[in-house]
């Protein structure tokens, strides 16, 4: 192989490596700023009570959760396989189910937009 294509291939590569850095690092802020944005919402949820009952082995209650990722871990949450009196006191029929402080009720799997619509907390 010759000088000139040497550097061609050594240019490129260095383009490639600068161009994947950059898309990592810009992905991972973006990243970062939608969990303090999911921390947030869920956290105005507990402060708001607005609480989902569900069970482990509902597949509609793992979508429900993976909406939030890991910020589900602020959001009040009710296993009702353990948890059967308190989720048969406030009659829970399906899964999920979200009930806020006002009584209001949304059963099945609901998108964070109506969440935030019913709760007040925002969204961003």
């Amino acid at each position: 192989m010759g000088k000139p294509i040497k550097k061609y291939i050594l240019a490129i590569s260095v383009l490639v490596a600068v161009s994947l850095g950059g898309f990592y690092f810009w992905t991972q802020k973006s990243s970062g700023q939608r969990n303090q944005q999911l921390d947030s919402f869920a956290q105005c949820l507990a402060e708001k009570k607005v609480t989902m009952y569900g069970a482990y082995w509902c597949a509609h209650c793992q979508n429900q959760k993976k909406l939030f990722g890991s910020s589900f871990r602020y959001v009040p949450y009710v296993e009702c396989t353990k948890d059967v009196q308190k989720c048969q006191e406030k009659q829970i029929k399906g899964y999920p189910t979200w009930i806020f402080e006002d009584g209001h009720r949304i059963e099945g799997e609901v998108n964070l937009e109506k969440l935030a619509q019913y709760s007040g907390c925002k969204l961003e």
